[in-house]
């Protein structure tokens, strides 16, 4: 009976022995992957930046540039509202239009806010002007000056009634 329970003993010590993973063969996947990260050269080449130019906006483009008629009235604006805005957000809340304003009155513009009571809507202009094509202008320089802003990409023309 002994030797049977010494044979089971034998036995189980063999198998457990047998699963155990040689530690070697770790090390050698390591420094394998190792050596062919080391070998991996990465080479950074200059990178080459174009200038960007600007180009001058067709005043053709301008007279098409569309408008949009609104009643609106000065909630917080710099000086007399004169009929163009150039309008570069939109709020339903006022606390919201005026954290727009002022970022853009940090930015350097005139900003304010208008109301259009019909709507009741809080929009938010970068300045008001006397003509269509002033305010075009105004709009483009502004998005050129913001290319990455998609909220001010979409900025419009508003026309007060």
């Amino acid at each position: 009976m002994k030797k049977s329970v010494l044979f089971g003993l034998l036995s189980v010590l063999l198998v457990f022995a047998s699963c155990k993973s040689k530690e070697s063969a770790y090390k050698q996947a390591y420094e394998k992957a190792k050596a062919q990260e080391s070998s991996q050269v990465q080479v950074n080449a200059p990178m080459q930046v174009t200038p960007v130019a600007t180009t001058p906006v067709a005043s053709d483009n301008l007279d098409q540039t569309p408008v949009r008629q609104e009643q609106v009235s000065a909630v917080s604006v710099s000086g007399a509202l004169k009929p163009f805005c150039v309008v570069c957000g939109s709020f339903s809340l006022q606390a919201n239009a005026q954290g727009l304003k002022d970022f853009l009155v940090g930015e350097g513009y005139a900003a304010g806010i208008v109301k259009n009571v019909e709507k009741n809507m809080f929009r938010v202009i970068i300045g008001s002007y006397d003509t269509k094509a002033e305010a075009a202008r105004a709009r483009e320089d502004f998005k050129v000056k913001y290319p990455s802003r998609t909220d001010f990409q979409g900025s419009w023309i508003l026309l007060n009634k």
